[in-house]
């Protein structure tokens, strides 16, 4: 028996669930509304149509075999009607019917439903400051303005831009101006540290690092509290808490909000917050109506809370499982572990799950193992660092999350996406030390990274290895005397550590190279802690095991080493 399916939303996941439908019941009658004349676009590629690597805006609207995604395209291959520039009013749950109007004509409709689908994505979050309808001034809400932000860009009106919002889609905007156009960039963000939420303070210096050699401008702990008016309605400049700066574009990146408010006004459940509240077969408290996209709470699957995970890959999967279920074909969307991967510039930044900070609020036994091995066999030509944080509960010994930084390649993403997996399904410090990864010099080490992250998380839950957090070494590095029975052992070559023996004498910083401390250990002193110091931490490890077995000599292991340390950006690291 036919049925009438409307979907509210014609982006990712009311497109996808609307294709889906008709290849599983195509007797159906399926119908998309959208306020927008634009439709079913990769939203996530604005950055990169801005920057030039896609190069024109019908490129994120087109499919792969290059037939552009309109309302023809979908009447004509999937059998979906679409209403564009169509703003659906008001939900009649009793009479299941949806009010639409069309925006050019006025024009109201009532369409029918025998399941309704909201996928009505987020909005963008507009700072309550004076100068936001300023000329030049932007959200990153639909593609027409990307379109119109490159346009001026394109046309030389634009020669310094301030971004306001240090997470992904405006640290990418930042890139995007920077890189190609050359455009002199400001970075914004209130927070103590870009990436908020998403990866914890040492990730984000080394990210904030990389922008500021790439020509980027971060000023983190500091909001904009007005846009300037040049006289004529244009924005010039942005005032902050702290300083003026002059611009010709701004771009507002502050974060999105669910857009719930068709849902809430129909009695549905809402939370808070707003995302739409729906169960693990995506109905809604309405078990006709269903919710997908940007516009749902979903369940975190390592904190059991409510969340907010606004991506257009899990739209799309979300978009699937309620098709499905309106189909009659029993489908579950469990939740999520939280992933997101980023390039800037050269670098790429990617985590899983929670990070160390999130995991102690959450009241985990939390800990975190840094490393920084090589993205493929270390004698591979290009190898390069990669910088991993496994996050980790030190009492169940659940793995909770995984953070990366290196350079712009799949070795990243490999990791992540196969620690995201584990983690979904509870996985333990032992199933990453014992997972199986694809191996050649190419691509990866013969024992993996991420094998390698778990064998240090391993050692520090059986109190072989005992770390210092990097936060407090750090201090310690700008203040001594906060702990005046330090000193760092430097394992590394003579001529890479004699410059710091004389910058800080022989007292805080012994070189004893690593071949060297089973024939030189009783130089040390019993009376010091040392902070074991090379590049990666592994020869560390293995000086602590020996000093440890001596039974003297007290020691703490700077995990990740140098490598981790060069790429924060600290002061006293000399060249």
């Amino acid at each position: 028996m036919s049925k009438k399916i409307v979907i509210i939303g014609a982006v990712a996941a009311g497109p996808k669930a609307a294709s889906r439908l008709k290849r599983l019941r195509p007797d159906w009658e399926v119908t998309m509304v959208d306020r927008d004349s634009l439709i079913s676009y990769g939203g996530c590629g604005i950055p990169y149509y801005v920057s030039g690597d896609v190069s024109d805006e019908s490129e994120l609207r087109a499919t792969s075999f290059h037939v552009i995604r309109d309302a023809d395209f979908f009447a004509h291959s999937k059998g979906v009607r679409v209403l564009t520039r169509t703003q659906a009013v008001a939900i009649d749950r009793e009479k299941k019917q949806v009010l639409v109007r069309n925006l050019d004509s006025n024009a109201e409709e009532r369409l029918a439903y025998d399941y309704l689908m909201l996928a009505t994505g987020a909005g963008p979050i507009e700072l309550p400051i004076p100068g936001m309808r300023l000329d030049g001034v932007f959200t990153i809400a639909d593609l027409h303005k990307a379109i119109e932000i490159k346009t001026r860009i394109a046309q030389g009106k634009v020669s310094r831009a301030v971004v306001i919002g240090g997470g992904a889609i405006g640290i990418e905007m930042a890139e995007a101006l920077t890189d190609l156009w050359g455009i002199e960039t400001t970075l914004l963000e209130l927070a103590p540290q870009l990436l908020p939420k998403l990866v914890d303070r040492h990730f984000a210096a080394m990210l904030a690092k990389h922008l500021a050699d790439k020509g980027v401008a971060v000023f983190t702990r500091e909001s904009a509290t007005e846009l300037l008016d040049d006289g004529q309605g244009r924005v010039c400049g942005v005032k902050t808490t702290r300083r003026a700066l002059e611009a010709d574009l701004v771009i507002v990146a502050a974060g999105v909000r669910p857009r719930s408010e068709l849902a809430k006004a129909a009695g549905l459940a809402v939370a808070p917050w707003g995302g739409i509240r729906v169960n693990q077969r995506l109905q809604t408290t309405d078990p006709d109506i269903y919710a997908a996209g940007d516009c749902i709470a979903v369940t975190n699957l390592i904190t059991g809370r409510e969340s907010y995970a606004p991506l257009g890959s899990l739209a799309n999967r979300e978009g699937r499982v309620a098709a499905d279920n309106m189909a009659g074909i029993p489908s579950l969307f469990s939740g999520v572990c939280g992933s997101f991967i980023m390039k800037a510039f050269e670098r790429c930044i990617a985590a899983t799950g929670l990070t160390w900070e999130a995991a102690l609020a959450e009241g985990f036994a939390a800990d975190y193992a840094l490393t920084s091995p090589s993205d493929r066999a270390h004698f591979f030509p290009d190898q390069a660092v990669v910088i991993l944080q496994l996050v980790f509960d030190r009492r169940s010994r659940r793995v909770l999350g995984l953070q990366a930084f290196g350079m712009m390649n799949d070795s990243i993403s490999a990791r992540v996406d196969t620690a995201a997996a584990l983690i979904a399904k509870g996985g333990t410090i032992e199933d990453f030390s014992l997972v199986e990864m694809a191996y050649a010099p190419p691509f990866s080490s013969a024992i993996d990274s991420l094998n390698a992250a778990a064998h240090v998380a391993e050692n520090m839950c059986d109190h072989r290895l005992r770390r210092v957090d990097l936060d407090r070494f750090l201090a310690w590095m700008e203040d001594m005397s906060l702990e005046p029975a330090w000193a760092v052992l430097d394992l590394r070559h003579p001529q890479e550590s004699a410059a710091y023996v004389e910058k800080y004498g022989e007292d805080r910083w012994v070189a004893l190279e690593y071949g060297q401390v089973r024939r030189r250990h009783h130089e040390l002193s019993p009376n010091t802690t040392y902070i074991i110091l090379c590049n990666a931490g592994t020869r560390s490890y293995e000086v602590q095991v020996f000093l440890d077995h001596l039974g003297a000599i007290d020691s703490l292991v700077l995990c990740g080493g140098l490598n981790a340390v060069s790429r924060l950006g600290v002061g006293w690291l000399l060249k």
